[in-house]
């Protein structure tokens, strides 16, 4: 891109991870407007390296077909890949061979043309999508990685354990002083859709658009921002500072993430989830009228799953690399210490809302999109686990290890099979997922331009 692109990208880099691998900032631009994005801040969350250099081509090459992506307006600053270490461990997961396969095949990635990027009448220029058996839920989850909350560089300031990628990051933060801060996530199963620090009202038109035109659903509701502000479909602000709103559980300091941190320069900050996989489950706003019992049942299935595979770990402890010296044993123990019982917990509050409403029209009814959200939270805590585990099994000489892995891998394997039949998954292309999170990520930082009177 560099080469390509001579005095117009430019590449540093920012710091160091704590393996000592590169942090790597891609520029593109010369424009007074600081824009930051943030790829790769969750390891199993892949398309965001072909979003990252989408964005930046676009910069690059002088696209003007919106405010946000002409060079002498807004300078792009691309963090590539904000956790190479976790990274790491995902691709060699990845490349373990015939056991594990490839977890994902190469594809070349088209930049989209964004069209009337705040419009209607746009479409995606995806390329040819190459004919290529899916991959499975079961495939993802045996080599997906993504460390304990402490480990994570945007929510480690919450745990107050700064690590080197998160201090990288916030002093690129307090450098830039960005108008905007991308952070470009995916999520296993489900829809598309945005949180945001503060609310940009005319971004609800270009992302509503940009999914129904690649056929993403939105998600109309999400654990992620269980109790936010839903000012527009699947768009979710997070309540102010001083609000006595509930949180999810788990964020109740999320004013201390690196989400937050652009705000004391009047910077947003827009969270972009596209899917993995579709679950059209997740856009059905129809009141469920079983909400009640099904949340029950979802209580019951997150924390069974989670006792099933603490068992297993329960019965390897004497064998498997000490957590001191492993993440993925740390993961596990991490998740083993409670955080099923307190994702489970945290659901109750709804249960209590959709008991107490009492007529048809009563706002407190939980759709079914709510509660398929939901649906997914609860098949995917035991996996992630199970997954860990069965890596860590492959990998051990200890005489009990296959036995364990044969009885993990049974349970493992009737668990990916349920979920794919409950929420009726369908791969979305890598090509969809990174133009409908390119496109997203223009159309915020216009709307963010917009708000400062620009563009």
């Amino acid at each position: 891109m560099v080469s390509r692109f001579p005095g117009t990208a430019r590449l540093r880099r920012i710091g160091t991870s704590r393996e000592g691998r590169p942090l790597l900032m891609l520029s593109a631009g010369h424009g007074p407007h600081k824009a930051l994005v943030v790829a790769g801040p969750h390891p199993d969350e892949r398309a965001a390296g072909g979003t990252a250099l989408a964005l930046a081509e676009l910069a690059a090459r002088g696209d003007r077909q919106s405010p946000a992506t002409d060079p002498t307006l807004v300078t792009w600053n691309i963090i590539l890949c904000l956790d190479p270490d976790g990274a790491a461990l995902a691709e060699a997961a990845d490349d373990a061979g015939p056991v594990l396969g490839r977890g994902f095949d190469p594809v070349s990635v088209s930049v989209p043309d964004l069209g009337n990027a705040a419009g209607p009448g746009f479409g995606p220029d995806l390329g040819p999508i190459p004919a290529k058996r899916p991959l499975s839920l079961a495939r993802y989850y045996r080599t997906a990685y993504r460390p304990m909350a402490a480990e994570q560089p945007e929510w480690a300031p919450v745990a107050d354990r700064p690590i080197p990628e998160t201090l990288a990051l916030l002093r690129v933060i307090d450098e830039l002083r960005p108008f905007i801060q991308c952070s470009l996530h995916s999520t296993d199963v489900g829809g598309s859709w945005i949180q945001l620090t503060r609310d940009l009202p005319d971004l609800a038109v270009p992302f509503s658009e940009s999914a129904e035109a690649i056929g993403i659903p939105l998600q109309q509701g999400t654990y992620d921002a269980l109790y936010w502000e839903n000012p527009s479909p699947a768009i979710y602000v997070l309540p102010p500072p001083d609000s006595a709103a509930r949180l999810a559980a788990g964020s109740e300091d999320i004013a201390r993430s690196t989400w937050c941190a652009p705000r004391h320069y009047g910077g947003v900050t827009a969270i972009i989830e596209v899917p993995i996989w579709a679950a059209p489950m997740v856009a059905d706003t129809t009141p469920e009228p079983e909400a009640v019992r099904l949340l029950s049942n979802l209580a019951d299935l997150v924390r069974d799953g989670g006792r099933q595979v603490t068992e297993v770990l329960s019965k390897t402890r004497g064998f498997l690399p000490p957590p001191e010296t492993d993440p993925l044993r740390r993961v596990l123990e991490w998740m083993a210490a409670g955080l099923y019982d307190l994702v489970a917990a945290s659901w109750q509050p709804l249960a209590q809302q959709a008991a107490a409403a009492n007529t048809p029209e009563d706002p407190r009814h939980l759709t079914t999109a709510q509660v398929a959200a939901l649906d997914i939270v609860a098949r995917r805590q035991p996996l992630r686990a199970a997954g860990l585990l069965l890596r860590l099994l492959e990998a051990s000489a200890n005489a009990a290890a296959p036995a364990l892995h044969d009885e993990l891998s049974d349970l493992f394997t009737t668990w990916c099979t349920d979920f794919e039949t409950a929420l009726h998954t369908r791969p979305v292309p890598v090509q969809a997922q990174v133009a409908h999170q390119t496109r997203t990520a223009v159309a915020a930082a216009e709307c963010a331009l917009r708000a400062l009177g620009q563009g």
